[in-house]
């Protein structure tokens, strides 16, 4: 897609210069005459949006890195660096969404830079936008699952991994990871959480990986992999 549109402007570029050269009594134009083309709006929203997606890419490596870090002063460092990468993505998503306010990846994307900055609630907002706009877009349920279980909001979480693990195997499996090592932060350090309604939600969350692990076979992933 990129790649023609890059073909496509240069086309249009290298015809409006033979125009110019062709035109009147056969002089020269001069480079006062020439006005670059517009950009239209659609084409500014996919240049930020895609250098958003780098910005939130690099920040995750920073990330990966940083939780690999043994020193306290350069896993610091590393997490700084990662934090004004999300920073700046959330700018390029909102410069996007600017441009093109139905952009349902966008506003993706601005609400997984924003919970990864620890704005959980803002990141809410841009998910349900994104859903509201592409209902049962799976990238959001999942994204908007991680936020619940941020902010303890357990039944929601639920209802997200069961909405995925009927559309999307490999997205619940993602999202009852995290489930299961929220448990056991939370079996560490109960602060803040009611202990019936953490021994419920780790209850719910073993029963789940057990059909989980029952119904692989019968999924599309499960199949491939038993071949393998």
């Amino acid at each position: 897609m990129h790649i023609y549109n890059r073909i496509f402007v240069a086309s249009l570029l290298l015809s409006v210069a033979c125009t110019a050269f062709g035109a009147g009594s056969g002089d020269m134009a001069t480079p006062s005459d020439q006005r670059p083309i517009p950009k239209s709006p659609e084409s500014q929203a996919l240049n930020a949006y895609n250098g958003g997606v780098r910005l939130v890419e690099k920040a995750d490596e920073l990330s990966a890195d940083a939780a690999r870090q043994t020193d306290a002063h350069k896993q610091k460092k590393t997490l700084d660096k990662a934090k004004q990468n999300y920073s700046t993505a959330v700018r390029k998503f909102a410069q996007a969404i600017e441009f093109q306010s139905g952009m349902y990846q966008a506003w993706n994307y601005l609400g997984y830079s924003q919970r990864k900055l620890g704005n959980y609630q803002d990141a809410l907002t841009a998910y349900d936008r994104a859903l509201s706009i592409k209902p049962g877009y799976v990238e959001a349920i999942e994204y908007r699952g991680h936020a619940y279980l941020a902010l303890n909001r357990l039944s929601e979480a639920k209802d997200a991994y069961l909405a995925l693990y009927a559309g999307n195997r490999k997205l619940a499996a993602s999202l009852l990871t995290a489930m299961q090592e929220w448990v056991g932060t939370h079996r560490a350090d109960s602060a803040g959480i009611d202990g019936a309604m953490l021994d419920s939600f780790a209850s719910w969350v073993s029963e789940r990986s057990k059909i989980a692990g029952q119904t692989v076979g019968l999924t599309r992933e499960g199949a491939a992999s038993a071949w393998k």
